[in-house]
């Protein structure tokens, strides 16, 4: 046996390391419905809202139905009626111009609020509606009725975009879903 180390034999490509591999979108488990029939025992209303919201966060928007009129995770909303007028019925006024003052009042009913919007009498709306995903959202009425419990993943799931703020002394989270009506083709 001999005292001499073997030099470091150099390859002629450098190894990657497994951590510059991107991994995609990290998976969001709320995305499970059973998940929250098993939280509910152990976990607070408040922790579990932080825990997802979190991975909302961390997920992003997955574009999946941008447009507000077709997203499969608003169909509750849809079809639920307030001021004697449901949803979707709301959704086709505002593309087709009728009755511009009282667009956002309508919307405010079941949690969402009109970012932007063209009212020119032609033409298309464009309008940027955003779902109030947040604890206090008057959406979570119309989602606890129909018994879905995670309806703030499934939209993060259809929307266009996701807005989170954190938390403040002051300011509780706020998280909006961003969808649009009369969205750009593809």
């Amino acid at each position: 046996m001999t005292n001499k180390k073997t030099p470091a034999v150099k390859s002629a490509k450098p190894v990657k390391p497994a951590t510059d591999v991107p991994a995609g979108r990290p998976p969001n488990p709320f995305l499970d419905a059973d998940l929250y029939g098993r939280m509910r025992d152990y976990t607070e209303r408040d922790a579990a809202f932080s825990k997802e919201l979190k991975a909302i966060a961390e997920r992003g928007a997955a574009k999946r139905s941008v447009d507000a009129r077709e997203a499969p995770s608003l169909q509750v909303l849809r079809v639920g009626v307030k001021k004697g007028l449901a949803l979707h019925e709301m959704f086709a006024r505002i593309v087709s111009g009728t009755e511009s003052g009282l667009w956002e009042p309508w919307l405010a009913q079941f949690g969402f609020d009109l970012l932007g919007v063209n009212y020119a009498k032609t033409g298309a709306r464009n309008a940027r509606i955003a779902l109030d995903l947040s604890l206090g959202s008057k959406a979570t009425a119309f989602f606890a009725n129909a018994g879905i419990a995670n309806w703030r993943s499934l939209a993060a799931e259809d929307c266009a975009q996701v807005q989170v703020h954190k938390p403040t002394e002051t300011v509780p989270a706020k998280a909006y879903a961003i969808f649009f009506l009369d969205a750009a083709e593809k």
